[in-house]
């Protein structure tokens, strides 16, 4: 498994090439936790090179998803592959992240996103 990260104003992206497996599942966590950069930040996470996702590692996009949640923002997965994205669908997964054709997409989304939250009155 290769990652890489890099941020962009309200938004950090994670990219993961290669098998999440239960081998490799403790580094995604730890790469995701260290990638981003406040709670409250939306993760785009580029999965078009992941070519393998088991149960470990999608209990780690999951727990992503759900602690970005609670602070107002949201994991949105980007270039999944059709393993991947049978595995999401096969076990409702798809229903706690949103799903882009690619990264670009993702980010549009976000960057709308973050324009329509409403402000708190001054």
């Amino acid at each position: 498994m290769r990652l890489a990260g890099r941020h962009l104003p309200g938004v950090s992206v994670i990219t993961i090439a290669g098998e999440v497996d239960a081998t490799t599942s403790a580094d995604l966590e730890t790469s995701l936790d260290q990638v981003r950069r406040r709670l409250d930040e939306h993760l785009v996470v580029d999965v078009s090179g992941l070519t393998f996702l088991d149960s470990s590692g999608l209990a780690v996009l999951l727990a992503a998803a759900t602690l970005a949640r609670v602070h107002g923002a949201g994991v949105h997965l980007a270039g999944l592959r059709p393993r991947v994205a049978r595995l999401l669908e096969i076990t409702g997964a798809e229903r706690a992240v949103t799903v882009y054709d690619n990264v670009e997409q993702a980010l549009a989304a976000v960057d709308l996103y973050e324009r329509a939250e409403p402000t708190e009155p001054a």
